[in-house]
């Protein structure tokens, strides 16, 4: 159950962030909100990149040519994705190249709009946020959930690497910003500063 994001404006425009889009019927529902919205794809970038994560790589680069994006960091993850897959039953046929890397400070633009990358290690090497400052979001992928953090047993998670991340990353972004995690509801930056148990 992974949040996957769709960002658009008014050019029709879009990016899609962490496709995770790997069943027949999840690749038919993407599809058909680009065709009814009159969308054109522009970038597939991702938060990070865990197995659940980019399984929609292969998809969105065979229909629609647009190869991911993510933070060189990420690199290792791919050296074991498809046995990765495997045990968690899902079969890799083709992994995509990557278009470009993204660095921390990078601007992603589309259409008329833009997001800022945030270099937010701890969950995983390589994970990155994206700040929407004029309209008050960030995305946060699998660094900060409601009520809770991203998990830290993973190859290359790191606790106190992450508490780093969201206390002097996040944690300076406006109380009013809205957090849209990788996985759950959204949340807001205010909210978890005095609500989350990881983070007292």
């Amino acid at each position: 159950m992974v949040n996957t994001y769709i960002l658009y404006d008014e050019t029709n425009e879009c990016i899609i962030i962490d496709a995770a889009c790997v069943e027949e019927s999840e690749q038919k529902q993407l599809s058909d909100f680009f065709v009814n919205n009159k969308l054109k794809l522009t970038r597939n970038i991702n938060t990070h990149c865990h197995i659940d994560h980019v399984l929609g790589h292969d998809f969105i680069a065979s229909n629609y040519g647009i190869f991911p994006e993510y933070h060189q960091a990420s690199n290792p993850f791919f050296v074991t994705l498809r046995e990765t897959a495997v045990n968690f039953g899902y079969r890799i046929d083709r992994i995509p190249s990557a278009k470009g890397y993204l660095h921390d400070g990078d601007l992603i633009k589309f259409g008329n709009s833009e997001l800022k990358v945030i270099y937010t290690p701890g969950h995983a090497d390589g994970s990155v946020c994206f700040y929407q400052q004029d309209q008050g979001f960030v995305i946060t992928g699998d660094v900060l959930f409601r009520e809770s953090i991203g998990r830290t047993d993973l190859p290359t998670g790191n606790y106190n690497i992450l508490m780093k991340s969201i206390k002097e990353k996040l944690f300076t972004l406006p109380d009013d910003v809205v957090v849209y995690p990788g996985h759950g509801p959204e949340t807001t930056i205010g909210y978890e500063k005095l609500n989350n148990p990881f983070i007292q």
